[in-house]
């Protein structure tokens, strides 16, 4: 074992990008890795990217996306470090895309501004695929919209199984293509990926974890003390089309409701979870450095490949989009309240559209919330 420490070349792209925090809401850490008995590494750290949003459910800003760049970044380049850990705050939220108060306020009806962070949101995703380390996403909550896209962009995933997984695109003005149309055929095949990525209806971690998009799931709901699985998952269950054969006699809105109260008595712990995700790096602490970033380098292309294909296109439109549906969605999402909802009357916008109406600002007006009552 070597006495002297070798006076390394900094290859960071900003001399500060190491330090703790980077921002206050992505907070860039290490932590001491841990070997099989639980006993410290010494020398060796796992990297944490954590998302801190949490009353806007951890959605990212533009600075957000700037600094979670340069946290990946940096992990990268951390030769002390074992994996990185990317996740977020609480237990409501891993993330749920980008800031729709944002997009709402600032970039709708500014294409080329949209553009421009989409050049940022393009190179998020490219740090994810590109870091030299493994990327573990620690599933604290919701993993949603562009969430669920940079959630894929990482090489696992470990959820708590009260957290939900899906897309927003079309439902929102928006179309999947950050990411998830690239990664979802990959990592579910194209029927699933058609049923999520167009219908936009989200699915539990139970789900997620039959469909391959998950490396493993732990509970996050104590009653009395004690860990249970989500109350919700018999409800799901019983909606799919085996559900109704095994258990077509019984009422799925009683069971619901009988899962939210459940619910209520319960606090969530999401120990279990920190757990799964320390034993998942441990076992790649348990490696040969060199071969296991070959190994997720040559596993990666599939996603990498789709992606580098369609990104380019995909920031041309989105951006475009932001004069039209985009505009109308995002404004919709940001400008409704529970009581109006927050998406248009689509089947009236349908047939206005088919008549001839125009994209103007009156339009799209017209079309909020509550504005047609």
């Amino acid at each position: 074992m070597k006495d002297t420490i070798f006076d390394f070349v900094s290859h960071d792209l900003v001399s500060d990008a190491t330090r703790e925090g980077i921002t206050d809401q992505v907070i860039l850490e290490r932590r001491p890795a841990l070997l099989a008995d639980g006993s410290v590494a010494p020398g060796m750290y796992n990297a944490w990217i954590t998302l801190n949003n949490p009353t806007q459910f951890n959605s990212y800003t533009t600075d957000m996306v700037k600094s979670v760049i340069l946290g990946f970044r940096a992990a990268s380049n951390m030769r002390d470090v074992n994996a990185v850990v990317f996740t977020a705050v609480g237990d409501k939220a891993f993330c749920t895309g980008g800031n729709t108060k944002e997009y709402a306020e600032y970039y709708a009806g500014r294409p080329h501004e949209y553009r421009q962070y989409m050049r940022l949101f393009n190179d998020m995703v490219s740090a994810i695929l590109g870091c030299d380390k493994p990327v573990i996403c620690r599933v604290n909550g919701m993993r949603i919209g562009g969430g669920q896209e940079i959630g894929m962009a990482c090489d696992f995933s470990v959820a708590q199984d009260m957290a939900r997984f899906g897309q927003a695109g079309p439902k929102h003005g928006s179309a999947a293509i950050g990411g998830s149309t690239d990664f979802l055929p990959v990592m579910i095949g194209c029927e699933q990926a058609m049923n999520s990525g167009i219908l936009c209806e989200s699915y539990t971690a139970q789900k997620a974890m039959r469909l391959g998009m998950l490396t493993d799931i732990v509970p996050g709901l104590k009653i009395d003390g004690e860990y249970v699985a989500n109350p919700l998952v018999i409800t799901e269950m019983k909606t799919d089309y085996m559900g109704r054969i095994l258990h077509g006699e019984l009422k799925v809105g009683d069971d619901l409701a009988a899962g939210k109260a459940l619910m209520k008595t319960g606090t969530m712990d999401l120990s279990a979870l920190d757990a799964k995700v320390e034993e998942l790096c441990t076992k790649l602490l348990l490696t040969f450095p060199d071969c296991t970033t070959k190994s997720v380098e040559e596993l990666r292309k599939p996603k990498l490949d789709a992606w580098n294909a369609n990104k380019e296109n995909s920031r041309a439109w989105l951006s475009l989009n932001m004069m039209t549906e985009a505009k109308t969605g995002f404004r919709a999402f940001n400008e409704g309240t529970r009581e109006t909802g927050r998406e248009v009357d689509f089947a009236d916008m349908r047939r206005e559209l088919a008549e001839g109406a125009q994209w103007t600002d009156e339009y799209i007006d017209s079309l909020m919330p509550g504005a047609r009552k």
